[in-house]
């Protein structure tokens, strides 16, 4: 098959004038001149005049004097070499024409030019894939946002290293990130326009800023692993043309993604556009797509990183992962709370933590009244009595949302917890079964909360906790609701659905796939109830309601 070449020979000086007729050069300023620009069409002859619809062009651009050379391919796009030989594939379907420029660059920066016309043929197209993207009709419109609620929205691998087991088709080197990371928290506010015209798909982000990786903050001589605006990357906003081409990456064409094969479509958008995540000028590989999720892949300008990302059209702030509700106690009914969800632990003897009262189940220490659990701590001339419920052998469950609204006891020395047990508690022990403390409160400290998860580490061979604190200065004058996100990747911790507590779950911990049970109580003095205010009569947490969701 043969190449044939176009060659236009009249150039362009511009940039300045020189003082002499016959030398284009003033000190160390020189313009390079016989400037010359070829184009070899893959696959063009006399049966295919435009090229084989690859849209694969190979241009050589010559000059005397030059440094390197610009080419402006008339596509929105542009590259840079300086041998002055480059390939470019253009993917505007069908036969288009294209006018082409190129600066050849001399010494003070000082630009010849040279243009040539051509036509290209590009065959290729994923309609389906445009369509997920931005809409069917011309008009339509799509905004995507980063799956921030997911793990593993963001990864890194290697380009084309591979260990085994394909490790350059998927995040081998870092794939830790959990939901709403929070040093990634600055970009989850990212929206991505992807818009249908009569001209094609267009992109626009429309809320920034960017994150820029360590990985290639480097590069750009910036602050890495943070978020910067338009002033460090001028090219955010603003309408960008989004242009689609077959895939020629080593993980599109002989990778897979859990098990998968990429869809081997990549895109690309014009005028140095991106998605959020800033790794210089790349082309987008689709792993998948869907009409509400969209997972990519590109390597970062320069090579050796291939980074992963995952969007949505769904804010991730506003999506509801757990929304079957499966268990509540609404406490309706007036009277003793209801047999079907809470039994009792019951006695004294400290409990394991040196407290001071006796659980019982009478009235005067827990009642359902007026639309609330009360549990009431009294003191019966020095001898302490409260309640401890709890939903074991009735409602046990493995992961999910729990939340509990309740207002808590103001009193010195009062322990108030809403926390879960391990359901083999009563087979192994504590603390091979694991606790989650959803919410505990000291009994010196009313204007903080506590979150903690307690274990036994078969590394160091002992118990092991991880807690968290923050202020809560109404906790006793007012409700607020207390929760726990549970997932077999995390254990997560909310007050009035602010994240203060994370725990990173795997098959190692207590916390991972097996059931738990809920536990209500109010304890005396101990280890975080400490001293009992001398004149304590009685004090009470209120619990409006107990709901799980999965």
């Amino acid at each position: 098959m043969k190449n044939l070449k176009y060659l236009f020979a009249s150039l362009l000086f511009i940039a300045f004038v020189a003082c002499q007729d016959d030398d284009a050069s003033f000190g160390n300023v020189v313009a390079p001149s016989n400037v010359t620009i070829t184009a070899e069409i893959v696959g063009q002859d006399a049966d295919n005049p435009y090229g084989d619809g690859s849209g694969f062009v190979n241009f050589t651009a010559t000059a005397d004097n030059e440094i390197t050379y610009q080419f402006n391919f008339g596509d929105d796009r542009s590259g840079v070499s300086p041998s002055g030989e480059i390939q470019h594939r253009f993917t505007n379907v069908g036969v288009n024409a294209y006018t082409v420029v190129v600066n050849a660059v001399g010494a003070g920066g000082v630009l010849s030019s040279a243009t040539i016309e051509i036509e290209v043929y590009s065959s290729f197209t994923d309609v389906e894939a445009e369509n997920f993207l931005a809409g069917d009709n011309v008009g339509d419109s799509k905004t995507w946002y980063w799956a921030a609620n997911l793990p593993l929205h963001v990864g890194l691998g290697p380009v084309e290293d591979d260990y085994g087991n394909g490790e350059f088709a998927y995040e081998a080197w870092w794939n830790g990130i959990q939901p709403f990371d929070p040093e990634k928290s600055c970009m989850y506010t990212n929206e991505f326009v992807f818009s249908r015209t009569n001209d094609g798909i267009t992109f626009e982000q429309t809320v920034g800023p960017a994150f820029v990786p360590g990985a290639y903050a480097s590069v750009i001589g910036v602050d890495g692993d943070v978020c910067h605006g338009d002033d460090v990357i001028p090219d955010m906003f603003g309408v960008k043309n989004v242009s689609f081409l077959p895939s020629t990456s080593l993980a599109a064409l002989e990778g897979s993604y859990n098990e998968q094969p990429y869809r081997q479509t990549s895109f690309e958008i014009s005028d140095g556009g991106f998605m959020g995540w800033y790794a210089g000028s790349v082309t987008y590989d689709i792993i998948s797509i869907s009409d509400t999720e969209l997972h990519v892949r590109f390597i970062q300008e320069g090579g050796g990183f291939a980074w992963y990302a995952k969007y949505q059209t769904q804010n991730p702030y506003e999506v509801d992962n757990f929304p079957d509700l499966i268990w509540s106690d609404e406490f309706d009914t007036n009277g003793a709370p209801d047999a079907a969800n809470w039994t009792y632990d019951l006695g004294a003897g400290g409990w394991g933590n040196g407290e001071e009262q006796t659980y019982t189940n009478e009235a005067s220490n827990v009642i359902v009244q007026d639309g609330s659990l009360i549990i009431t701590a009294v003191n019966n001339g020095g001898n302490y009595t409260s309640a401890r419920l709890k939903s074991e052998n009735l409602f046990e469950f493995t992961y999910g949302r729990v939340e509990v609204r309740a207002k808590l006891p103001a009193s010195q020395g009062t322990w108030p917890a809403i926390w879960m047990l391990g359901a083999d508690f009563d087979t192994i022990g504590w603390p091979f079964c694991g606790e989650i403390d959803i919410m505990e409160q000291t009994g010196q400290d009313k204007n903080t909360i506590l979150g903690t998860c307690h274990w036994f580490d078969n590394g160091t061979n002992a118990n092991a906790s991880y807690g968290e604190t923050t202020p809560l200065a109404t906790s006793t004058s007012e409700f607020h609701v207390y929760s726990l996100e549970w997932t077999e990747e995390s254990v997560k911790i909310f007050v009035d659905n602010v994240l203060y507590y994370t725990l990173a779950n795997n098959p190692d911990l207590p916390f991972y796939d097996r059931d738990y049970f809920l536990i209500l109580n109010i304890a005396m003095g101990g280890t975080l109830g400490g001293a009992i205010d001398p004149g304590f009569t009685s004090d009470t947490m209120e619990i409006d309601y107990v709901r799980v969701y999965q």
